[in-house]
C-alpha cells in the first residue's frame, strides 16, 4: 500500500494542475533512470571568496556529456541549506543531468547581491569545470524554489546590461516554484529588508536589481514556473505576474499551477516523479537537451 502512495499522489496532482505555455513541438521521450554517484562538499568558491561555500554533486553513471542543473534551497534568504533540495537533485540526475546542489551566503549576515554572485559563481564554476564533472557546458539550466527560487530566476534574468551581471554566468534555463519575483511589493517585509540590508526608499534601484521581473528582456532563457494557488507566503499573483512579462518579452516560459495546494505542500508534493518528469520534458524540449 505504502508503495502505491506516490503513484496515487501524483494521478491526484495530475487532475488538480492547470498548465499554460505548453510547447507544441513534441515533448522529450523519459528516459530510463539512471545510477547517480554523489560527490559531497565540493568548494566551488575561489580562495579569496568573502566565505567558503561548498556543493554537492550528482552525477549520473553513463558516457555524457550530461546537461547540468543547478539546485538552490529556500528559506527566506536566511535558514535551511542545501540538504531541502537532495529529493531534487537526486531524481534528476537520475533522468541524465549533472545537479549541483549549492549552498550560499545568508541574510541578514550577508546582504544583496551576496547571494545572487554567489549562485553566478557556482555556474561559472561549473562551466570551469564542465570537462571534469562530464558537463556540456553550454547546456546549464538552474532550478531553485521560493527564496532559492528568486535565486535562480534571477540568475536567469540578469544578462550584460544589468549591473550585477558577471560574465560567465548565463544559464540556458530556468525552473522556479514559489517565487517572490518582485521584491518591491514586500517593502515592510522582515525577510526582504534583512536580505537587503536598507530600506528600499533608500535604495530602491538596488530593490529593483533584486527584483526578477524588473529585469526580464527577450534574450532571456527559457523559463518553467510553478506555484500553489494557495500560497500564502509568496501569492500566486507572483507567478501569473512573472509568465505575463516573460509571454510580453518572447521569452519561452511555461506556468504550472498546482490548485489547492499552498506554499510548503508546493514544495514537498511536486518534486515527485510526474512533477521532476513534466519541468524535465518541458525544459528538455525548449532546449534540445
Amino acid at each position: 500500500m505504502i508503495r502505491k502512495l506516490p503513484v496515487a499522489l501524483a494521478a491526484l496532482l495530475s487532475a488538480c494542475v492547470s498548465h499554460q505555455g505548453y510547447p507544441t513541438s513534441p515533448r522529450a521521450t523519459p528516459v530510463t533512470a539512471l545510477d547517480v554517484t554523489v560527490v559531497s562538499n565540493v568548494t566551488y568558491t575561489p580562495g579569496n571568496w568573502p566565505q567558503p561555500l561548498g556543493a554537492d554533486l550528482y552525477i549520473p553513471m553513463g558516457d555524457g556529456p550530461f546537461p547540468a542543473v543547478i539546485t538552490i534551497h529556500g528559506g527566506g534568504w536566511q535558514s535551511r541549506s542545501r540538504e531541502d533540495m537532495e529529493s531534487i537533485s537526486r531524481a534528476v540526475a537520475k533522468r541524465g543531468y549533472v545537479v549541483m546542489n549549492v549552498s550560499y551566503r545568508l541574510a541578514p549576515q550577508w546582504n544583496f547581491p551576496a547571494q545572487l554572485h554567489d549562485i553566478q559563481q557556482a555556474v561559472v564554476w561549473l562551466r570551469a569545470n564542465a570537462t571534469a564533472r562530464n558537463v556540456r557546458a553550454d547546456r546549464i539550466g538552474i532550478w531553485g524554489y521560493s527564496a532559492g527560487a528568486h535565486l535562480a530566476a534571477l540568475v536567469g534574468v540578469t544578462g550584460p546590461g544589468d549591473k550585477q551581471f558577471i560574465d560567465g554566468a548565463r544559464v540556458q534555463a530556468v525552473v522556479a516554484g514559489g517565487t517572490p519575483v518582485d521584491l518591491r511589493d514586500y517593502k515592510e517585509g522582515p525577510l526582504t529588508n534583512g536580505l537587503m540590508g536598507v530600506p528600499y526608499d533608500r535604495n530602491p534601484e538596488l530593490w529593483r536589481e533584486a527584483s526578477p521581473i524588473a529585469l526580464v528582456t527577450r534574450d532571456d532563457p527559457p523559463m518553467f514556473l510553478y506555484h500553489g494557488t494557495l500560497d500564502f507566503t509568496v501569492d500566486v499573483k507572483n507567478a501569473r505576474a512573472m509568465y505575463m512579462v516573460l509571454n510580453g518579452a518572447e521569452v519561452s516560459a511555461e506556468l504550472y499551477l498546482f490548485h489547492g495546494l499552498e506554499h510548503f505542500s508546493t514544495f514537498y508534493l511536486s518534486p515527485i516523479d510526474s512533477g521532476v518528469d513534466r519541468a524535465r520534458s518541458s525544459i528538455a524540449t525548449l532546449l534540445g537537451f
